[in-house]
């Protein structure tokens, strides 16, 4: 496992060509064997010290974000768990009266919801938060503090929304929530409104921290880490985030159109007038197939890392791993509608829909063998995270075989919402990530204990859990195919169902022992540090496995190989010794190193925000905002709204620091800027992604009105004319303010050298012209007779316009910000970010609103 790997060898031969004009001779300098100033580490852990007690609060790094994240998300997973054993005992028997009707209602509703918002995809985002920045040898990922953000709306939020169920309110409509069984006529109570408020805050929460891996993967890696040489779980993670951002709006635009329908009576789902209840299938499937994907796919890069561990050789098939992680994400939107083959689908939709079942199933495939070929290839250590591969490994093939069963239509209307899709569900997610889960906790424990969990409680831990799993789900697949329907609280005696149920009791209970163990070795064995801990147990070969601090590695590597630790054993010294980029603080403040995206060369020196009390008082009134709108306090909800604000503005105000240095050394005199603007810059690339979210909220709100006009066309009105067209005019003058500044920016000119005060001036005229937009638009339907509550063309409108003056009032709020920074004299300096991300903010809303209105005035016509 040493000696100069194919990638090295070629690019000796042939050379790279560099993205950035980056000369990779340069490389050759290290290891510099320099000798280590004195006090130059302590120096360092001083800047990347954190505040103790109460002000842990306040902390930042992602090594206590992210073991704040997991814990967090495996709190919910044992309480969901909790809610599946009362539903099992309900079930056990016949006509049971341990939980009443709506009791169970809420618990199987809260159940899946939690499991699937509350646990899985957080916790996987969790542990990327945590392990990315060691694994990539960054200091810490781009936005800190939006991480730290995200968890606290999400630990706020998440156990708010649990807590509805101690008080009667939890939601009761399952955990899809399909229209009208929640519209306001049969769900008057706030229950529903809980989830749909609830869930979409918690979705914004995992958007955010989507960003954050999408920047952080592609941007701050170690030098020399190019794509081709990343590891597989940052690959995971970043196919992962990319789904998120593209999956995610699709139910927060569905939870917002519900919320409306029951809130001002908007009749989006309401089918008498114009409305349709399918729609809402669409949108939440859009993103409820995915999510199986988006959460496979991290445990899956989870599982190609310790498979080669655990062979103790290389991965087999990397290249074809990482095709079938694109291939998965990609295909998995193509997908959706195999939840809907029962509505009654046109033949040609199930037709594709029902290939596309088959199709996602190969790329999944080629990781299976691509795992077995490796372990078939090696020696294998049967440790405990072995165990749980292997484990891992059958589970989710046998739930696969039944997913493609039921991707066959004529079988999927058979075995359709019967107790075998249950079956399916759990071997799929329990193989497919809760297996991998826990082979990671065995696995990364190291980096964060001081001591290793115990192998013989972990074997207990395993077997105890693959046994309870077979015995609880394997009987399903005879239910479901003997009748029983799922989601029912009760079922008859002496329909051959009796002895079936009680054994899946008796299977849930084997899994909660295996878990309750898990509990007990954690508490035997678990004690959190970030620098003094266990290590390398298992002898990975990637660079989480680096000496680390707070400031995650003591100095940054030039990366060779795909396993850096095995290629160069003396990778570790080396690095402890400071002999690679970024030995010490080049500018007495936290820091990372910017690298390109394709060949990880060294482009700029990020500087880092340190500890804040903004992002956890934007997560507590961001959580009260959306917790009031529920109940209905709506000028509690104002308050809080305006307090998140502002507390979010003041976390932003000192991230864009001018400071005097312009360039700094980053190791063996090696020089680069500080900060950078346009699309080199990290903003720049975060902003995109943003833009991307609001982009897919807008998509699915123009099919929203697409697909009901296509089911009413006769009914839908011309747009007004002249309104519109003074808002078209008044969009292309604000793209057009925005572009020229940008242009002058990104080119170079200082916003102390524009005249007077134009920049912000400029950004304001921009954002002035977006409200005007808007206003004719509004007041244009208005004057044509139409209303929101009237037809489902009122509604779509009305709701496109409501997001559109939502983005516009975000664009004024920048525009302000913009100017009290230039009346505070902070837009001077050669790197203008907040301006560049302020004026390209407000053209991307001028386009957002020109693509809204061309596509009401060609649908009917105008």
């Amino acid at each position: 496992m040493t000696g100069r790997s194919l990638s090295d060898r070629r690019d000796a031969m042939e050379g790279r060509r560099s993205e950035t004009g980056f000369d990779h001779n340069l490389y050759r300098l290290f290891p510099t064997h320099r000798p280590r100033p004195e006090g130059e580490l302590e120096e360092l852990e001083r800047i990347w010290e954190n505040p103790k007690g109460w002000g842990l609060l306040t902390v930042v790094n992602n090594n206590y974000v992210g073991f704040f994240y997991v814990a967090t998300a495996f709190l919910f997973f044992l309480l969901a768990g909790i809610l599946a054993l009362g539903m099992r005992i309900q079930l056990a028997a016949p006509l049971q009266e341990f939980l009443p009707q709506d009791t169970y209602n809420q618990f199987f509703t809260m159940h899946g919801t939690v499991m699937m918002f509350l646990f899985a995809v957080p916790m996987v985002e969790a542990i990327g938060i945590m392990l990315l920045p060691q694994m990539l040898a960054a200091r810490d990922l781009p936005f800190p503090r939006l991480s730290a953000y995200a968890f606290w709306a999400y630990f706020v939020g998440g156990l708010s929304f649990f807590a509805s169920l101690f008080v009667g309110l939890a939601p009761d409509g399952g955990w899809f929530m399909y229209p009208p069984l929640t519209s306001i006529a049969y769900s008057p109570g706030i229950n529903t409104d809980f989830w749909l408020l609830g869930i979409g805050f918690i979705e914004i929460s995992a958007i955010a921290g989507a960003i954050e891996i999408i920047v952080g993967v592609l941007r701050t890696r170690a030098p020399g880490m190019t794509l081709d040489r990343m590891p597989m779980f940052a690959w995971a993670m970043l196919v992962f985030a990319v789904m998120i951002v593209i999956a995610f709006p699709s139910v927060i635009l569905g939870t917002l159109l519900l919320e409306l329908e029951r809130a001002f009576n908007w009749p989006f789902f309401d089918p008498t007038r114009g409305g349709d209840p399918l729609l809402w299938q669409h949108l939440f499937w859009f993103f409820g197939h995915p999510e199986v994907y988006i959460i496979f796919l991290p445990a899956a890069g989870l599982m190609s890392m310790m498979v080669a561990t655990i062979a103790r050789t290389r991965l087999i098939g990397y290249r074809l791993n990482v095709l079938a992680l694109v291939a998965t994400g990609f295909i998995s939107f193509g997908v959706w509608a195999h939840h809907m083959f029962a509505t009654g689908m046109p033949r040609l939709s199930t037709g594709y829909f029902s290939a596309a079942s088959m199709a996602v199933s190969l790329p999944a495939g080629i990781q299976v063998f691509c795992w077995i070929a490796t372990l078939a290839a090696g020696k294998i250590r049967w440790s405990t995270p072995a165990l749980f591969v292997v484990g891992s490994v059958t589970i989710f093939v046998m739930g696969g075989l039944t997913g493609v069963m039921l991707g066959m239509v004529p079988f999927d209307w058979q075995a359709h919402d019967s107790y075998f899709v249950v079956a399916h569900l759990h071997y799929v997610l329990l193989g497919g990530m809760v297996f991998p889960m826990f082979a990671a906790f065995y696995y990364w424990n190291g980096m964060t204990s001081r001591n290793a969990l115990s192998e013989r409680l972990g074997k207990w831990v395993f077997w105890l859990m693959f046994t309870g799993l077979h015995v609880t789900f394997l009987p399903m697949h005879l239910t479901g195919m003997m009748g029983m329907p799922r989601r029912v609280y009760t079922y008859l005696p002496d329909r051959g169902l009796d002895i079936l149920n009680l054994v899946s009791t008796i299977g849930a209970f084997i899994i909660a022992a295996g878990v309750l163990l898990f509990l007990i070795d954690l508490a035997r064995k678990f004690r959190f540090t970030t620098s003094d801990d266990a290590g390398n147990v298992y002898g990975g070969g990637t660079l989480e496995w680096l000496p680390t601090g707070m400031y995650s590695t003591r100095s940054i590597p030039v990366v060779r190989d795909r396993e850096p630790l095995w290629h160069d054993k003396d990778l570790c010294d080396d690095v402890a010794a400071g002999r690679y980029f970024l030995p010490n603080s080049a500018t007495g403040l936290r820091e990372t190193i910017i690298t390109s995206p394709i060949n990880a060369e060294p482009q700029y020196l990020q500087l880092m925000p340190g500890p804040s009390p903004y992002p956890v008082a934007a997560a507590v009134f961001t959580a009260s905002f959306f917790l009031s709108l529920t109940v209905q306090a709506y000028a509690f909800a104002v308050f809080s709204g305006v307090v998140a604000l502002l507390c979010v503005l003041r976390w932003l105000w000192e991230t864009d620091r001018p400071i005097q240095q312009d360039t700094a050394d980053i190791g063996a005199g090696i020089m680069v800027p500080i900060a950078v603007t346009g699309p080199s810059g990290h903003g720049w690339w975060a902003l995109n992604v943003l833009m991307i979210v609001l982009g897919m909220i807008v998509f699915m709100g123009m099919f929203s009105y697409l697909y009901l006009y296509g089911i009413h066309p006769e009914v839908w009105i011309a747009p007004p004319a002249l309104p519109q067209t003074l808002g078209i005019f008044a969009l292309l003058a604000s793209a057009f303010v925005c572009a020229w500044l940008s242009r002058r920016v990104l080119g170079g000119k200082r916003a102390d050298e524009f005249p007077g005060q134009t920049p912000w001036l400029s950004a304001a005229l921009g954002a002035g012209l977006l409200v005007a937009a808007l206003y004719w638009d509004w007041t244009g339907w208005n004057g044509a007779g139409l209303a929101p509550d009237a037809s489902g063309q009122g509604a779509t409108v009305f709701a496109l316009l409501a997001f559109q003056g939502c983005t516009a009032a975000i664009a004024a709020i920048m525009a302000l910000y913009l100017g009290f920074r230039s009346g505070r004299g902070l837009l001077s300096g050669p790197a203008n970010v907040t301006l560049d991300v302020v004026t390209r903010f407000i053209g991307y809303t001028a386009l957002q609103g020109l693509a809204i209105t061309v596509l009401v005035r060609l649908f009917p016509g105008g």
